[in-house]
């Protein structure tokens, strides 16, 4: 099964626009139902209007303020347990938050940003156990069900991510990220077909969505489809010209539909960029050899070799190269070892993930 590899872009908006856009409406309500001063009620609108500015720091001066004049408001207990989150401030905000939680059990916007807090602390766990709290309090918040699939994607549990993915598209259709993220749980739960659907839908609502036309070509290559794949890659290409994934993806498929010479080009540049790369060294050294130039791929897939030296292809790679420039004790050396190395990997059934002979 090709696994999908979860891009750090999604993983940025977890404090971002939902986040803002749920605190606004929350409050709203909250000061409604509760009475307090003026100067209270002034502290609160100052820090909602922070934190849709993206100035968490004067949202935290402004909850503060509001806190010490009125420590029992859960509002203001709101407010700044979620300014300190996105202030990156994740001890006050565990700390305050739990306590909060202790005060109003029952508050699912609280159990919310306490699940967020532990999510960005690492203590998966106990994140999905508040978020889960919170959905059975406001099953209807679509970014609550979005932040449990995020935590589950995380722990790559796939098919339950998808499930409260679906959710959130039921309660919000028109939100591209819930659909790439319901994609890439299709994907990787081998349901091309459907994930394809998703990151057309998602383009659909937001045609720059970043990264939406190298999710679809993605999907496109798993199923076969390589010349859509190529044609999605070179659309993510314009807005992102040096993704070194997009650019080894682009030319992984040229490779394989033989265009080898394109193949190297765009492997080339995703070597200088991403130098670490094994894979692109490994296809950029058998675009090489396929073109006839075994002296160009021998360094190139030697490279390779220093990197991963337990994968048996790269080693068949440069046996031929060597072989083909006349070297041929060095190439039966590493005939030799790719035996080796072949015979000692397990024997894995479902779709290939390394490199093809």
């Amino acid at each position: 099964m090709i696994q999908m590899v979860v891009r750090p872009q999604f993983c940025g908006m977890l404090s971002g626009s939902f986040l803002i856009a749920c605190v606004l409406l929350l409050f709203a309500s909250s000061v409604a139902g509760q009475s307090q001063s003026q100067p209270v009620t002034s502290l609160i609108h100052e820090g909602q209007s922070a934190l849709d500015a993206g100035d968490y720091a004067a949202a935290v001066s402004a909850f503060e303020r509001a806190r010490q004049a009125a420590p029992e408001n859960l509002a203001v207990s709101r407010g700044l347990v979620l300014s300190y989150l996105q202030e990156r401030r994740l001890d006050d905000a565990e700390s305050l938050g739990e306590s909060a939680v202790t005060r109003w059990p029952r508050d699912g916007e609280l159990r919310h940003w306490l699940g967020l807090v532990y999510f960005k602390k690492g203590s998966n766990a106990k994140a999905l156990e508040e978020l889960q709290q919170a959905e059975k309090l406001n099953a209807s918040e679509s970014g609550i069900h979005l932040d449990i699939a995020l935590v589950l994607l995380s722990d790559n549990w796939y098919p339950e991510a998808a499930d409260e993915l679906e959710k959130a598209i039921r309660s919000d259709p028109k939100t591209a990220l819930p659909h790439v993220l319901l994609g890439r749980a299709y994907q990787n739960t081998n349901r091309s077909l459907q994930a394809v659907e998703q990151f057309q839908t998602a383009l659909r609502l937001d045609p720059d969505l970043p990264l939406g036309h190298y999710h679809l070509g993605f999907a496109y290559a798993s199923l076969g489809r390589n010349r859509e794949a190529i044609a999605e890659y070179k659309k993510e290409l314009v807005r992102s010209p040096n993704d070194a994934s997009v650019l080894y993806q682009l030319g992984h498929c040229l490779l394989a539909e033989g265009e080898w010479k394109a193949s190297a080009t765009q492997l080339q540049k995703a070597t200088e960029i991403d130098p670490q790369n094994f894979d692109a060294l490994y296809d950029l050294g058998k675009a090489l050899l396929s073109q006839g130039e075994s002296e160009g791929a021998i360094p190139v897939l030697r490279r390779a070799i220093a990197l991963k030296s337990s994968d048996p292809s790269a080693h068949y790679q440069l046996a031929r190269a060597l072989e083909k420039s006349g070297e041929k004790e060095l190439a039966q050396q590493e005939f030799d070892t790719f035996a080796v190395l072949k015979k000692a990997q397990p024997v894995t059934g479902g779709m290939a993930t390394g490199p093809i002979h």
